[in-house]
């Protein structure tokens, strides 16, 4: 296939063309996640007409997938609304009566991973012990003293010690032991403890992180994520519902599932788009105008386009951008991409007939007191059950039944997906067992399991800043291509949406939408229709 590049001395500009033309732009939005739904609604709104959304999939929704049980829905992708004031998920959600059976406990202020506020969380040790309240309590007012601490680098611009290696976890880990080991007033024993909770509680950071480690997230950067005011919100009637609003006013016309791309070819030359169209079958009725952009599909088909929105995750572009893109990506985008985080971190859901765990208990939480002086939370194939943190109570038990949630993550979740159901649910009720000392425990009547490290459309669940990167990588991954503000050359040829290109609200639902918004709201402007117009149509 032909390598298209134009010059920047070119007059073939789309803006020019289609003003001369009076057509309308042709946009393609790559991916029917919250990112590329919103980008196409917005776009639709504003006038835009000759949108098309491929989706490599065979349904809507990207990273959201709720799956119908019984009489209630199970969320293996987005559960949360992170926050309420000025969230357009929240706001979405609430206006549309999502939230109309969303309890009070499920209103939650704390952990962001806790299905209800209320109860007590139960820390079990592997040798079955149930670790005092009190005891934890005390733990946990000095993790979250440490917490504090690595949000103010980014925040107050403080600077980093070389001792941290920039890494969260090494900076929690090393300030932490210091703190526990100099306490006169604990015994050796509740100091092992201490070191052990720990480990634990690194290991959830990193799930709600999705990272492999917390030793890999940025300290530096770790700050500038931002949390949206107010509480988090489950959506009872399942996270899908928000994807189906944004969808519903979109012409099935437009939408097109089971349909991956295999290239973008950009910077093409009205030669060059024309020689790729008769290669593949680019499946028009009349002989396509010139177009900078060529989408070339996985079942040969070629779609030429003045802009196309790409909203591919960051795992995907990890392992696909080379080929992805012809020309190939520019190297501080490529390396942009490189160097931004992206793990894996799946839910482990059990079904039981009779609930085991007392009615306070809204969690387990897996202490394991062999890895006090842990170094590293990357464990051998064979034991990657010790990267399962905790199990959390789903509530109420009116919706749920007597159901838990279990999590992991990192290079130890992707081995969990390699398992068949049977074994993870072995596994799991094994582990069950050992933690509370209740060895009659039955195994679950019901196990179901995300797996997003393996999908190969999705390659991950969402981002963070690693070591190394930081939010100018996250800026220059939302960089429209070409770069070069040229009015010769076509504008706005190739634009990027997706969680991971929000420098503030990178791996959320809402910063996943409006980053779809902030792209579409560039073509408007390019188009010189203000965003919200919905009465005005473009005349071009």
């Amino acid at each position: 296939m032909q390598s298209c590049e134009i010059s920047s001395d070119s007059t073939d500009d789309p803006l020019s063309r289609a003003l001369h033309r009076h057509r309308q732009p042709r946009i393609v939005v790559i991916g029917a996640g919250l990112a590329g739904l919103a980008a196409t609604k917005t776009l639709l709104e504003n006038g835009f007409t000759n949108v098309t959304v491929l989706e490599a999939s065979d349904r809507i929704g990207g990273r959201v997938q709720s799956i119908q049980h019984g009489k209630t829905t199970l969320e293996l992708g987005a559960t949360w609304i992170h926050g309420a004031n000025g969230n357009p998920i929240y706001h979405l959600a609430e206006e549309n009566g999502l939230l109309e059976h969303t309890t009070e406990e499920e209103r939650s202020v704390g952990r962001i991973s806790l299905y209800a506020k209320n109860g007590v969380a139960h820390y079990q040790t592997n040798n079955g012990k149930r670790i005092p309240k009190d005891l934890v309590e005390e733990f946990s007012d000095l993790y979250n003293e440490v917490y504090e601490l690595t949000q103010e680098f980014f925040q107050n611009g403080k600077p980093v010690g070389a001792e941290s290696q920039n890494s969260v976890g090494i900076f929690t880990r090393d300030v932490l032991r210091k703190k526990i080991m100099l306490d006169p007033y604990d015994s050796e024993s509740t100091k092992k403890l201490k070191l052990s909770m720990l480990q634990q509680y690194l290991k959830v950071e990193s799930c709600e992180s999705s990272s492999p480690s917390m030793d890999e997230v940025s300290l530096s950067e770790f700050g500038e994520w931002t949390e949206i005011p107010g509480a988090h919100h489950v959506i009872p009637v399942g996270f899908i519902k928000v994807v189906e609003i944004l969808a519903q006013d979109i012409p099935s016309r437009v939408l097109h599932l089971s349909k991956p791309v295999r290239r973008i070819h950009w910077n093409c030359s009205s030669q060059d788009a024309e020689e790729i169209a008769d290669q593949a079958d680019h499946n028009q009725d009349q002989r396509p105008s010139p177009s900078p952009v060529c989408v070339e599909c996985e079942d040969a088909e070629c779609l030429l386009a003045d802009h196309v929105i790409v909203t591919a995750s960051l795992g995907f572009l990890k392992k696909a951008h080379e080929t992805l893109f012809s020309p190939g990506l520019p190297q501080d985008k490529a390396q942009a991409i490189q160097k931004l985080g992206i793990s894996t971190t799946d839910k482990i859901f059990l079904e039981f007939a009779e609930p085991f765990w007392s009615p306070e208990c809204n969690s387990i939480q897996f202490v394991w007191e062999d890895e006090a002086q842990l170094e590293s939370q990357a464990y051998p194939e064979e034991l990657w059950y010790r990267k399962i943190c905790s199990f959390d109570v789903l509530y109420p038990p009116e919706r749920y039944g007597h159901m838990l949630s279990g999590w992991i993550c990192g290079e130890e979740a992707l081995r969990m997906e390699r398992c068949d159901d049977e074994t993870v649910a072995e596994i799991c009720t094994e582990l069950l067992r050992q933690f509370t000392g209740n060895q009659n425990i039955p195994k679950p009547r019901r196990i179901l399991r995300s797996s997003w490290g393996s999908n190969p459309y999705i390659r991950g669940s969402y981002s963070f800043t690693q070591v190394g990167s930081s939010g100018r990588d996250v800026e220059r991954l939302a960089e429209p291509l070409p770069y070069i503000k040229n009015t010769k050359a076509p504008p706005l040829q190739v634009l990027f949406a997706g969680e991971a290109t929000h420098r503030k609200y990178y791996s959320t639902t809402h910063g996943a939408l409006l980053s779809g918004q902030r792209e579409a709201n560039r073509l408007i402007e390019l188009y010189q229709y203000s965003f919200g117009a919905e009465t005005t149509k473009p005349n071009i």
